[in-house]
């Protein structure tokens, strides 16, 4: 993956098959100045969409998305 592409087919689908809707993670970190997410929230993942961005309900009340090669979660 370079700096401005996204994860291959095959990527996308082994993050699916990690993250499926519904499973639980845990924020290890998020390189978004703009997001009040800490490391420790937890979620609810909704969907993966096809660039790989991780689609989290967090507990919070946020909806932000966990980007591929970026942000980092964890299954709980």
């Amino acid at each position: 993956m370079g700096n401005n592409s996204f994860p291959s087919r095959k990527t996308v689908e082994r993050i699916r098959e990690q993250y499926p809707e519904g499973c639980r993670v845990e924020l290890i970190n998020m390189d978004d100045p703009y997001s009040r997410l800490s490391p420790g929230e937890q979620g609810t993942v909704n969907l993966v969409d096809d660039t790989g961005t991780v689609f989290v309900d967090w507990d919070c009340g946020s909806h932000l998305g966990v980007v591929y090669g970026i942000d980092r979660i964890r299954k709980l």
